[in-house]
């Protein structure tokens, strides 16, 4: 199965987000820029934002009865092309929206791996994309879904496509077994690579998506790594050495940043490409500073390390960005609030030196209690 992309430039979309009693309207807003984030680095174009409060969701429509009809007769007065919500959807909610709307119908988790699918570039990473694509896409398989096809195509089509939409479900898990197996065989040959450099100390950089890790990764070994303003510019591996001094070096290893509401079926998919962090024995732990919402970030990576189960791990904030933020009291009140943490900017270049130095200092002290952040 081959991935392929599809994507007309500037798809218009409308994205949907639901408050529930449990989230704040301000929450619900953050989520809906950060999808049109999404939609943008899918090659798409934001025409409109549609928001409701909900004490429950509707089992038909995710949105009110009402608020759907009224979505719809937007959707064909300005020839909307894709229907994106902000929460995962079922497959019966999809069809109804679909029979509603004549439109294009997807979820944030679908959109998350038509990014994936898009920027794949390695054997190990288009296997994972496409085995978490399939886990997302078996139960939602349908005749209903025929409309999907190469000549519609756009956002959250990429790659299993019609090819795994019209095929039945034994076939879809005959390959999902598959792409398991090639996985186990690239665990495998991943775990022999990383044996021969079992004595070297590892350091993993971790952060929420377009922190500015690969940037950092550039600046402390001239990695040379593709950089891009936006989410999810990087899926693959890179290891590189990093010497700290004329005895001490250490491996250190880029890989996938995180994000809110990260689709469970990528995270059991990229267990090898996760694999370089949860062995590392030090995590560089990057934010965009320069976000104003970079407090919540910090809480989702931190959240994502837990469910890793590796939160107890040596870690260093590493406060990015620095050299974008005009308003000094932003910087001084990161500073307070997380004393611990260094203060760059690695586009910049600015004070990256710290980083190594603070991590030759935390190898040369053998008793060192450093806390984590």
């Amino acid at each position: 199965m081959k991935f392929y992309s599809t994507t007309k430039t500037k798809e218009s979309c409308i994205l949907i987000g639901v408050i529930a009693p449990h989230n704040k309207t301000s929450h619900v807003q953050e989520n809906l820029e950060e999808l049109s984030a999404l939609v943008l680095t899918a090659g798409g174009m934001v025409q409109e934002k549609f928001i409701q409060s909900r004490e429950t969701l509707n089992p038909a429509y995710f949105i009110g009865k009402g608020k759907a009809r009224e979505i719809s007769l937007y959707i064909e007065e300005h020839e909307i092309d894709t229907v994106i919500f902000d929460d995962e959807l079922t497959p019966a909610q999809i069809r109804n929206w679909e029979q509603l709307t004549s439109t294009k119908v997807i979820d944030r988790s679908a959109l998350i791996l038509d990014i994936f699918a898009a920027h794949a570039r390695t054997r190990e990473a288009r296997t994972q994309v496409e085995l978490a694509q399939l886990n997302y896409y078996l139960p939602r398989l349908s005749q209903q879904w025929t409309h999907l096809s190469r000549q519609v195509g756009g956002i959250g089509t990429k790659g299993p496509g019609e090819t795994q939409l019209e095929t039945d479900r034994r076939i879809v898990r005959a390959r999902i077994a598959h792409l398991k197996q090639d996985l186990d065989k690239i665990k495998n040959q991943s775990i022999t690579q990383r044996k021969k450099s079992k004595d070297l100390i590892k350091v993993a950089l971790v952060g929420y998506t377009n922190a500015g890790k690969s940037s950092l990764m550039n600046a402390l070994t001239n990695a040379g790594i593709h950089v891009a303003d936006k989410l999810f510019a990087t899926l693959d591996t890179t290891v590189r050495r990093l010497e700290l001094s004329r005895d001490k070096t250490v491996l250190i290893s880029d890989t996938v940043g995180f994000i809110r509401k990260l689709p469970h079926h990528l995270i059991a998919s990229f267990q090898t490409t996760l694999a370089q962090t949860i062995e590392a024995d030090i995590l560089l732990h990057v934010v965009d500073l320069s976000n104003h919402v970079y407090e919540d970030h910090v809480k989702v990576v931190q959240g994502v390390l837990k469910d890793l189960q590796i939160d107890t791990k040596p870690t260093f904030l590493i406060m990015n960005k620095v050299d974008r933020i005009e308003n000094q009291e932003i910087i001084q009140r990161a500073k307070a609030k997380y004393s611990d943490a260094i203060f760059i900017s690695a586009q910049k270049r600015i004070r990256i030196s710290r980083i190594s130095q603070a991590i030759l200092n935390f190898l040369d002290n053998k008793n060192n209690n450093m806390i984590i952040v």
